[in-house]
């Protein structure tokens, strides 16, 4: 029971002392607060945010709801929030060139309800929410390079199952097997992979006789 506890107050301690008490010492005299973004801090390029940072507040637990309730436009204005749908996969399908996915974005279906069919070898019209839901944990598992144990892990299935789940998918998507093969050898040979707009992003640690070391930089490339 100790360590229930040890986490609750980790977690706790954690909200207050990176947004409870930051937060109100950040704001201006008007109370409000002025993060900043930048695009070159990460190697990846993606949009980060500091002086505080805004984009780990949590979003599925009730302090972290209790936390955003603190923030409120100004009289006139509005707060919006904005994601990309399913960004990784419409940029794979371009990058890696897999028709079937790409026209089924065109199309605007359902892309894990498709997996699902192909994956679990059903009509799509049988593909249940439970399906849909494990589908788009191996959509997204794989192209991040999940191994067949931590497929089993996420989904609660046997390793063995996790493993034929991958097999298929990379038969129904052998251009996405392909691409990744293709984009590690570039890794080894270079040090670098490439964004589609020529961003570089370093993966020096890609022949690193450490396994674990190895493969978390194929992952990443």
């Amino acid at each position: 029971k100790i360590a229930d506890l040890i986490l609750d107050w980790r977690h706790l301690s954690k909200l207050n002392n990176t947004y409870a008490k930051s937060l109100g010492n950040a704001a201006d005299g008007e109370g409000r607060i002025h993060t900043s973004f930048q695009m070159t801090s990460t190697s990846t390029g993606r949009l980060s945010s500091s002086n505080p940072n805004l984009q780990n507040i949590p979003i599925r637990s009730e302090d972290g709801t209790k936390i955003r309730s603190a923030f409120i436009a100004k009289t006139g204005y509005q707060l919006i929030s904005a994601d990309y749908s399913q960004v990784e996969l419409r940029l794979l399908s371009h990058m890696a060139e897999i028709p079937t996915l790409q026209k089924a974005f065109k199309e605007g279906q359902d892309i894990h309800a498709i997996t699902a069919s192909e994956v679990f070898k059903i009509p799509l019209s049988e593909v249940t929410s439970d399906l849909r839901r494990q589908a788009k944990a191996i959509n997204f598992g794989i192209i991040y390079g999940q191994s067949a144990f931590g497929l089993a892990k996420q989904l609660s299935i046997s390793r063995s199952d996790a493993g034929k789940y991958i097999e298929s998918y990379f038969e129904h998507y052998p251009g996405i097997k392909q691409y990744m093969e293709r984009t590690k050898a570039f890794a080894r040979d270079n040090g670098f992979v490439e964004t589609l707009q020529g961003r570089k992003c370093y993966t020096r640690t890609i022949n690193d006789s450490n396994n674990a070391i190895r493969s978390f930089a194929e992952r990443a490339a």
